[in-house]
């Protein structure tokens, strides 16, 4: 079986980042219940930046996530002011 994640790299200011955090918290459960192949969410934490990483059951629904009403509606807007740096996004296919 192929799974696939996608990890999403976000700078925050350290005084953002309770509402950076808010933001996951709100939209994991419906991550997790409406998106197809979701498998995991996790929020990631360092001094340099925030990741957050999702399995998918296929790279199909990885990236269909990405073009997702959730995902663009309501995670990227939650998040926009909360941004120094645009986000870099990943997926890995794995085997």
């Amino acid at each position: 079986m192929q799974k696939a994640y996608l990890e999403i790299t976000l700078k925050v200011e350290p005084s953002n980042r309770e509402a950076a955090t808010k933001v996951y918290t709100t939209y994991k459960e419906p991550f997790l219940k409406g998106i197809t192949g979701a498998l995991t969410k996790e929020l990631l934490v360092r001094d340099e930046d925030i990741q957050v990483l999702h399995s998918f059951s296929s790279e199909a629904d990885a990236k269909a996530y990405l073009q997702s009403e959730l995902f663009n509606n309501d995670v990227v807007v939650g998040l926009k002011d909360l941004l120094t740096a645009d986000p870099e996004v990943r997926i890995y296919v794995a085997y």
